[in-house]
């Protein structure tokens, strides 16, 4: 048992309650995954996210999605609209140099037609951002997740940016990150609920995520893909198809796993993979029954 569990008062009963009022919950299949964490009482859960360090609940570096402080107005909205973020960390040059938050709602007061209607010469070329930059928390990646939390609430703030301790970003972390492991998935209004991590195409093909991880794939398609010692350096399928060739792949490369699956990258940067094409290339295909012709009978 943790030292210092999170034992919600009334405050922070209601608090939650505020917070899940405005969330669904994402439906969890019962084939793929065990007893969904939501199922425990609340005040277990809560001990349990003592046990988890920011680090364990972060999103990594490479999805953080972020803005640069001199981009124009027009940029910024379209931005956001492709993000579909409510907030986004404002950085100067590199993520290493954070400035603050953006909110989409105070993007959306300059957007909006002035009390006359008229718009002065370049008002889409406009830099807002540093006028609009809200404050931006910090937290070490081997802080516990309860203290985060906690100092969220107190500030009521919704966002935080991990460093480590030369001062380089590591990961953002949300509110909803904080309290997933406590409730189970929350859904927003922004979620898709058609794009899941594997998702079959076809007799022996799936399209995956490529963070999904290996041990549920193998759930999948009922066998193991992944050596002894390949499932003790990665987790996920893109760290697989990584480990195979040594590097990042580029779009549309195909890689070959040593069990006879193929892995398409369908989309990838140069950093990291983002969505595969999975085949199971040593199975063969059952060919395609042949209609009788009419009239014909077995031979004699």
């Amino acid at each position: 048992m943790a030292d210092n569990p999170i034992t919600p008062g009334p405050e922070g009963r209601s608090w939650f309650r505020r917070i899940l009022g405005k969330s669904g919950r994402t439906p969890v299949a019962a084939a793929a995954t065990p007893a969904a964490p939501a199922s425990l009482p609340l005040s277990i859960e809560a001990d349990a996210l003592d046990l988890l360090r920011v680090a364990d609940v972060m999103v990594p570096r490479a999805d953080i999605i972020g803005v640069e402080v001199s981009t124009p107005l027009d940029e910024l909205a379209q931005r956001f609209a492709e993000a579909a973020h409510s907030r986004m960390p404002i950085y100067r040059e590199t993520l290493d140099d954070p400035v603050g938050v953006a909110h989409i709602k105070d993007v959306v007061g300059h957007l909006a037609p002035s009390e006359d209607g008229e718009r002065l010469p370049g008002w889409l070329q406009k830099q807002i951002l540093p006028a609009i930059s809200r404050p931006l928390l910090f937290a070490p990646p081997s802080m516990r997740a309860s203290d985060l939390l906690r100092r969220m609430q107190g500030r009521r703030m919704h966002m935080a940016l991990v460093v480590d301790e030369y001062g380089g970003t590591d990961g953002l972390v949300t509110l909803e990150d904080l309290i997933e492991p406590i409730v189970g998935d929350i859904e927003d209004e922004h979620d898709d609920e058609d794009s899941p991590a594997i998702r079959a195409r076809g007799p022996g093909v799936w399209d995956v995520d490529a963070r999904a991880e290996i041990d549920d794939f193998e759930a999948v398609v009922g066998e193991e893909i992944a050596a002894e010692d390949e499932d003790e350096d990665v987790d996920s399928l893109g760290g697989l198809v990584f480990t195979l060739i040594g590097r990042v792949p580029e779009r549309g490369e195909v890689i070959r796993h040593p069990t006879g699956y193929e892995f398409e990258v369908i989309e990838a940067d140069s950093r990291r993979i983002k969505r595969m094409r999975v085949r199971a290339a040593h199975r063969k295909p059952r060919p395609a029954a042949v209609p009788a012709a009419d009239g014909a009978g077995p031979e004699s």
